[in-house]
């Protein structure tokens, strides 16, 4: 059955699925503190690029973050997905599927990984297993990227997973320094790449 037309709040969306290495699924009541153990120990790689890491989350602040999220992921609002180490069970990250226009059924996703586990590949899984989620499960028939044009690490994520730059925004956004950034901007079009 097709989902064109259909409120996203009457939507079935699985809450959880699975790559090589992780298991990606929606936040739960309770993730705040192993989501506060992962921004406490990643927040200098996280500090230039996510607004929200400017000041150091108490474990109660990361809760509330949690518990709205999760009340989003019900409404449909936005999906944020925790990335879980499958054999170890330790969140190694964050991502989802945000920005969602269900009518032209187009959404952006984002990602960040914790320390420990950077520059192993796991966010480039997380991207291709949350892309092809969001092609089978949701009907996208637009996927997008944004990033910092001087966030490389993201960039190369988008380029690793297939995503074309269709171009860059100047002076789009501040950056977490107040600075005026460029925004690149990254797709998967339905026809085109998949």
């Amino acid at each position: 059955m097709s989902l064109s037309g259909l409120n996203p709040i009457l939507m079935t969306i699985p809450e959880s699925f699975e790559s090589a290495r992780l298991l990606i699924r929606a936040p739960l009541f309770g993730d705040g503190a192993a989501v506060n153990e992962a921004v406490i120990e990643s927040i200098e790689e996280l500090r230039p690029w996510m607004p929200w890491a400017n000041n150091i989350p108490t474990i109660e602040e990361s809760e509330i973050h949690i518990r709205n999220s999760r009340l989003k992921f019900l409404d449909r609002t936005d999906l944020q997905l925790l990335l879980f180490h499958k054999e170890t069970g330790q969140l190694i990250g964050s991502s989802g599927l945000h920005r969602m226009d269900w009518q032209a059924r187009s959404f952006e996703t984002g990602y960040w990984v914790r320390t420990s586990y950077a520059g192993q590949g796991y966010i480039s899984e997380a991207v291709e297993a949350i892309t092809n989620f969001a092609i089978h499960q949701l009907e996208a028939n637009r996927i997008e990227i944004r990033c910092d044009s001087r966030n490389k690490k993201s960039a190369a994520v988008a380029e690793r997973s297939g995503f074309t730059l269709e171009g860059i925004l100047r002076s789009e956004k501040c950056a977490t320094d107040g600075s005026l950034r460029d925004t690149m901007i990254f797709a998967k079009v339905r026809g085109v790449e998949y």
